[in-house]
């Protein structure tokens, strides 16, 4: 089980700093449709794939204070900022976590906006349909993001890349 939580804190080790919990949410997301040894459960939510178990396990990690979250104001919300802690750092250091590719994975997807991985998680998570399907998909559950043909094209493209740079062909 703590395994799993030094897996998160891996994450942050990996790339510093996550701003967003969506975002957070989504980059685990992506990383384990990209076969990185995640296993929490996803189900589709409002803003694309979103995890419960991962929502706990983040709030345990900042709960025992191997993660600092700090909540920030911008304009009509609140927005939150995750970094880890000495504490989680020495924490980590009780397990072996090599994961090279993972980190490179991270820090491509950690310059992403948040509305760029929300759409990527989302043509992944319905990536067994065609890919007209997809796009009708996005279009529809995606609505109100008013995402263009473009923009799904680039997503594409963006999975292909971190595929290969995983060294995981489709």
């Amino acid at each position: 089980m703590l395994f799993e939580h030094a897996k998160m804190l891996k994450v942050l080790a990996a790339v510093g700093e996550i701003v967003g919990r969506k975002k957070l949410q989504k980059m685990i997301y992506i990383a384990k449709k990209m076969k990185f040894p995640f296993y929490e459960k996803f189900d589709f939510h409002f803003y694309g794939p979103y995890s419960e178990e991962l929502t706990w396990r983040i709030e345990e990690l900042c709960n025992v204070g191997f993660l600092q979250e700090m909540k920030e104001k911008k304009g009509g919300y609140y927005q939150y900022r995750y970094t880890l802690t000495e504490a989680g750092e020495q924490f980590l250091t009780h397990y072996q976590l090599d994961m090279p590719d993972l980190d490179v994975c991270l820090r491509s997807l950690n310059e992403q906006s948040a509305r760029f991985l929300e759409l990527v998680s989302t043509i992944l998570y319905f990536e067994e349909l065609s890919k007209d399907e997809v796009k009708e998909k996005v279009f529809t559950l995606k609505r109100k993001k008013r995402y263009t043909e473009e923009e799904i094209e680039e997503a594409y493209r963006y999975i292909e890349q971190l595929r290969e740079q995983a060294y995981i062909k489709s």
